[in-house]
C-alpha cells in the first residue's frame, strides 16, 4: 500500500513529458538503431525516477496549498494518506538512484540531470513565486529533456528543434496557469500566491503570441534548407496540418472545456488530440525512414 502511494506521489501520468527525450533519436533518423534506442530508453527511465522524486519533494513543500485545491487535495501527501517522513525517505532514495543510472550513460547526460534537478529544487523553494520566471522554469524543463535526449546518444541538436520545443513548452505552461486561475477563481491566490500576478486576459495574450510563434517556427523548420539537406526530403511540410490541428484542439479544450491543468492527462483523455499526435509521429517517422 505504501509503495502504491509513493508511486502515485511520483505522478507517473506526468512522465509523458519525459518522452521529449526521444525527439533527438527520431529527428536524427536513429529510431531503429537498437543500441541508441536502448540508451535513450534507459535515459527515459532515469528521468522518470528523477522527476518522480522531485514531484514528491515539491508536494512536501506545497502540502498546505494543495489542500486548498479541489484536485491536488486528493494527492497522497495532501490527503494525509502518505506520511511526510515516508515521502522524505523516498526522495532521498530515488534521486540518487536516478543519478547513478544517469552516470552509467555518460557525463553529459549526468550533468543535464543535475541541472534539471537543481533547477526544479530552486523552483519549488523560490522561483515558482516569481511572476513570468515561473513559466520560464516550467518551459526549461521540457527543453532540458530534449537536450538530454541528444547528449545521451551524442547527436547534435537542430536549433529549430530547440526553438519549437521551448515555444511549445511555453504554450503548455501558460495553459496550465490559466486553468488554475479559471478553476480556482477567487481562491486561486490561496492555493498559489503567484496566481494573483496573472489574469486570464494576460495569459490569453501571452498564449496568442506563443501559439503563432510555434506554428511559424515549425513551418519554417520543415521548409528550411538546413532541414531539407539534413533529411534529404521536402515532405516534412505535410506534417504541418497535424501540428495546426493539435494546437487548435488544445486551445479549444482550454477555452471551451476549461481543461489544460494537466497536459499529460489531457492528452490521454482527449481521443482526437491523442490520435492527432499519433498520426503526426507516424507521419514524421514514415517520411524520415522512407524519404526516398
Amino acid at each position: 500500500m505504501i509503495l502504491i502511494l509513493i508511486l502515485k506521489s511520483m505522478r507517473p501520468q506526468q512522465w509523458l513529458k519525459n518522452f521529449f527525450i526521444y525527439a533527438p533519436i527520431i529527428f536524427s533518423q536513429n529510431l531503429f538503431n537498437f543500441p541508441l534506442l536502448i540508451r535513450t530508453t534507459v535515459a527515459f527511465i532515469a528521468f522518470c525516477i528523477l522527476s518522480g522524486s522531485l514531484y514528491i519533494f515539491n508536494d512536501l513543500q506545497d502540502i498546505e496549498e494543495d489542500k486548498q485545491h479541489p484536485q491536488k487535495s486528493k494527492r497522497p501527501l495532501a490527503s494525509g494518506r502518505l506520511k511526510k517522513s515516508t515521502a522524505t525517505v523516498s526522495t532521498v532514495i530515488l534521486a540518487p538512484l536516478a543519478f547513478i543510472i544517469a552516470g552509467t550513460l555518460n557525463q553529459e547526460f549526468f550533468i543535464i540531470c543535475l541541472i534539471y534537478g537543481t533547477l526544479q529544487i530552486i523552483y519549488s523553494l523560490w522561483l515558482k513565486y516569481v511572476v513570468i520566471v515561473d513559466v520560464f522554469v516550467i518551459a526549461a524543463g521540457f527543453l532540458l529533456r530534449v537536450v538530454a535526449g541528444g547528449l545521451v546518444i551524442n547527436v547534435s541538436l537542430s536549433s529549430w528543434l530547440l526553438i519549437c520545443t521551448i515555444l511549445l513548452a511555453f504554450f503548455l505552461a501558460m495553459s496550465k496557469r490559466r486553468h488554475e486561475l479559471v478553476l480556482l477563481e477567487h481562491n486561486a491566490q490561496n492555493h498559489r500566491s503567484i496566481l494573483r500576478e496573472y489574469s486570464p486576459y494576460l495569459l490569453d495574450q501571452m498564449m496568442a503570441v506563443v501559439t503563432a510563434s510555434t506554428l511559424i517556427a515549425y513551418s519554417l523548420y520543415t521548409i528550411s534548407t538546413e532541414t531539407i539537406n539534413k533529411f534529404g526530403t521536402k515532405k516534412l511540410i505535410y506534417t504541418i496540418p497535424f501540428v495546426l490541428y493539435g494546437i487548435f484542439r488544445y486551445l479549444y479544450l482550454v477555452h471551451q472545456k476549461s481543461e489544460g491543468g494537466s497536459p499529460e492527462a489531457l492528452i490521454i483523455k482527449d481521443k482526437p488530440l491523442l490520435v492527432d499526435i499519433f498520426l503526426w509521429a507516424m507521419t514524421v517517422v514514415l517520411i524520415l525512414q522512407f524519404r526516398r
